[in-house]
């Protein structure tokens, strides 16, 4: 492969702050909010134009559809985020839980206004490229915008890229899944001109549960039993019927999945139907293919659900989400990194910082929590080896395969990115390291901030 030199260069500090949240995904905001309520100085750097990563960029709008009646929950800057989505008219009720389905678009304007409250320093419109490091320090980092290259100085740094882009560049140790092993990449659309009332007629007429989702091949799903006769906004069958008669290519039989709310004005919202293997979220080149090809994919599922599906029959795209959404690729090698163990059989530990429901989710395993049934979430698991002055929420903490698959679901990454920023905080005031926090302090201020830690 051919290679340049670049000339060295002086780069502008343009910003220089307490705390530095790279990236505003549920983490990455969760992080941000919580620092900042510990009355330290906050910068929060996104490269899209909007705060919420997988809510607001990608279009996933069921941010808690596991609860149930019996579901134990932490409570906390998660929560927050459907209370006050629902206080300003960005969510509606979530048709297969006891929870509310966030408007990606309204979240948007939700994200602005808890930031502005909280006294965050926003810095929109930035892509992280490189930390800056003192030894093995991580003191900063370096932005590229249309205003060049900056970069932004900070007393500690939280990573919630989700591909644990700041503690890899970093030298910190970390691990990928294999491309042919990684969880599928979706592209999130909704529609409009649905007929509300034939719809959801239809629904009644051939009621879906999760028991249905096991139709082998991509689709072979291990539950818990206790699953599998409870109602899931489930569609297949007109994908299924598509393929029989030639309208979907028959290599193209993950085509299926849920639907999130069927509104009176037509919409329907938050589809979840196209699944792509080995797209790749950190290769450039992985992602162009699953961006086309999502979007091809769902233009197909579209055609199949006006022709077999009640009410869909005028259903027309409405907008799909800004980008490809992506649930698996780096995650650090941690000081602590959770097992399948843990998240099945209720994990307890010493160090815990936040508590999430026995929702697993990924690599064929649907388990929901309606038993009561929780586990504890180790301060080790966000802590990455051989790096000082650096913490990783998110997807990209360390766990096995099955624990991610519990892990990087949005609800459990705003659990400890609220952990994560007033670990932060502590850090910042106490003038320590991470290694070395006072987790009796950060358990005592998550109890103020409303978040359950066991």
């Amino acid at each position: 492969m051919k290679s340049i030199t670049e000339p060295a260069r002086h780069v502008d500090v343009i910003f220089e702050t307490d705390v530095i949240v790279v990236g505003s995904g549920p983490a990455g905001l969760a992080a941000a909010l919580a620092a900042a309520r510990c009355g330290v100085d906050v910068a929060l750097v996104e490269r899209f134009g909007c705060f919420g990563g997988n809510i607001t960029a990608v279009g996933v709008e069921g941010f808690a559809w596991y609860r149930h009646e019996a579901t134990i929950e932490a409570g906390g800057i998660g929560r927050e985020f459907e209370d006050r989505a629902k206080a300003m008219g960005a969510a509606v009720p979530e048709s297969q839980s006891l929870s509310y389905e966030l408007d990606s678009e309204g979240f948007k304007l939700v994200a602005d206004r808890l930031v502005e409250e909280a006294g965050i320093h926003p810095m929109l419109h930035r892509q992280f490229v490189a930390p800056v490091m003192d030894g093995d320090r991580v003191t900063g980092i370096i932005t590229e915008s249309k205003a060049g290259r900056e970069a932004i100085l900070g007393k500690v740094v939280i990573d919630a890229t989700g591909d644990a882009d700041v503690a890899h560049r970093a030298g910190a140790p970390t691990y990928k899944t294999p491309r042919e092993d990684m969880m599928a990449a979706s592209v999130m659309f909704h529609l409009a001109g649905v007929d509300k009332s034939a719809f959801m007629a239809g629904i009644r007429d051939d009621p879906q549960t999760y028991k249905d989702w096991d139709g082998g091949g991509e689709w072979a799903i291990e539950t818990s039993g206790k699953e599998d006769d409870m109602f899931s906004p489930f569609i297949k069958k007109p994908f299924d019927r598509a393929i029989e008669e030639g309208l979907i290519p028959a290599h193209l039989n993950t085509i299926a999945g849920t639907w999130g709310a069927m509104h009176d004005t037509g919409e329907l919202t938050y589809m979840n139907l196209v699944h792509m293997d080995e797209v790749d979220g950190t290769d450039p080149d992985s992602l162009t293919k699953g961006e086309i090809e999502g979007r091809r994919q769902a233009m197909l599922a579209i055609d199949a659900l006006r022709r077999y599906m009640p009410g869909c029959a005028g259903a027309r795209l409405r907008n799909f989400g800004m980008t490809v959404g992506i649930r698996d690729t780096r995650k650090i090698d941690a000081a602590y990194n959770m097992t399948e163990t843990d998240v099945r059989e209720q994990g307890r530990f010493e160090d815990s910082i936040g508590i999430y429901p026995e929702f697993i989710d990924g690599y064929g395993i649907l388990i929901l929590p309606t038993t009561g049934r929780y586990m504890q979430l180790p301060y080790r698991s966000l802590l990455p080896k051989k790096i000082q002055g650096l913490l990783v929420a998110g997807r990209s903490t360390g766990g096995d395969r099955i624990a991610h698959a519990a892990t990087r679901n949005m609800s459990c990454c705003a659990v400890v990115g609220q952990a994560a920023g007033v670990a932060a905080a502590q850090v910042v005031r106490s003038n320590r390291d991470f290694s070395d926090v006072d987790l009796t302090a950060v358990r005592g201020e998550l109890d103020r901030q409303g978040m359950r830690v066991h």
